[in-house]
């Protein structure tokens, strides 16, 4: 399966398996294993860097296995072949995802200027206030 120029993934480590969807299909759904269950061994991919696979756990979230497998199940369509290429498009854009390297944090301060000028504005802004009061004035 190809993800990118420098990503391909083996069929060794994909594993397919169908089952019966839930859902309408009228007598179809059941005898019609319609859904698929894909199973990407992702912690023993050789084709992806332990940076990526880090990434691709934390985006899988509950789809990622105990024993490092990523578990995607489709059954949108009553068509067994479009559910497939449903599933493979799905792993392949999580894992073009995790591909994308975060941008940094970088750590900002506010300016004095910008401080004086909040706390200009909540002083007025308090005058206001206690002008509405009926005792009048400002304390």
């Amino acid at each position: 399966m190809h993800i990118t120029d420098d990503i391909e993934i083996g069929d060794w480590e994909l594993t397919e398996q169908f089952v019966r969807s839930g859902g309408p299909g009228g007598q179809n759904v059941n005898k019609v294993a319609t859904a698929v269950e894909l199973r990407f061994e992702a912690a023993r991919s050789p084709g992806l860097t332990d940076v990526v696979k880090a990434r691709l756990r934390r985006i899988a979230g509950q789809k990622w296995t105990k024993d490092g497998a990523l578990v995607l199940q489709v059954s949108e369509t009553r068509s067994q072949a479009r559910n497939r290429e449903i599933a493979r498009e799905r792993l392949a854009e999580m894992i073009r995802r995790a591909l994308v390297e975060p941008k940094k944090r970088r750590k900002t301060r506010v300016s004095p200027n910008q401080k004086r000028k909040r706390l200009d504005d909540k002083k007025r802004r308090s005058t206001v206030k206690a002008l509405r009061r009926p005792e009048g004035g400002p304390d």
